[in-house]
């Protein structure tokens, strides 16, 4: 066996060399913190070894990394990382994931669907990720506000004067279209105020 060639056994990795148990356990600071589910992996690579390179980088492709530290002893890179197992035990949650079905009324979550719609087309017709025109979460401050004017766009977080110019006229024709096929009046509303 070459050293610094990683064991395939149940995903350990630990150079051949050392014969010890595999080095990847969980590490639980404190009970509820994100982190509490942190799972500590350790791969050895030589220069040259390429096969310990690939599992090394198909390995953080298939997990949410949280950090890579590295060190090089005697020529041959160690590298210790930390990640969440995918879906994880917390039930396949992300933290900090809003469920804007759940979070949102019938009525809104509608709306804030076809605003959805609206920015994903706006993305790809300016080949950008659907995220950069506008985030979910401003989609749902969009949406529950149902702005009807460009003042009423500005006071909702993380939408300026540059977004509301390059997209605002078409989030305010969804919305007033929206409004008009459910029949709500509409009004120049801001965040936080209703009908």
């Amino acid at each position: 066996m070459r050293v610094g060639r990683a064991e395939r056994s149940k995903g350990s990795r630990v150079p051949p060399e050392a014969g010890k148990a595999p080095r990847r356990r969980s590490v639980r600071p404190t009970r509820g913190n994100f982190f509490s589910t942190m799972q500590v992996a350790i791969f050895y690579v030589a220069p040259g070894d390429s096969w310990a390179l690939d599992d090394l980088n198909r390995f953080l492709r298939g997990h949410r990394v949280l950090t890579v530290d590295r060190e090089c002893r005697e020529g041959v890179w160690s590298f210790c990382v930390t990640y969440q197992p995918p879906g994880g035990e917390m039930g396949g949650t992300v933290p900090g994931r809003i469920d804007y079905r759940t979070a949102l009324d019938e009525k809104t979550f509608a709306l804030f669907s076809r605003l959805r719609v609206l920015r994903k087309a706006l993305a790809e017709s300016e080949n950008l990720p659907p995220y950069a025109v506008f985030t979910n979460e401003q989609l749902a401050g969009i949406a529950k506000a149902r702005c009807q004017t460009a003042a009423a766009l500005g006071k909702i977080d993380g939408v300026g004067p540059a977004r509301i110019e390059k997209y605002g006229a078409a989030v305010l024709a969804a919305i007033a279209e929206h409004e008009k096929l459910q029949g709500a009046p509409g009004g120049d509303r801001g965040p936080g105020q209703s009908a």
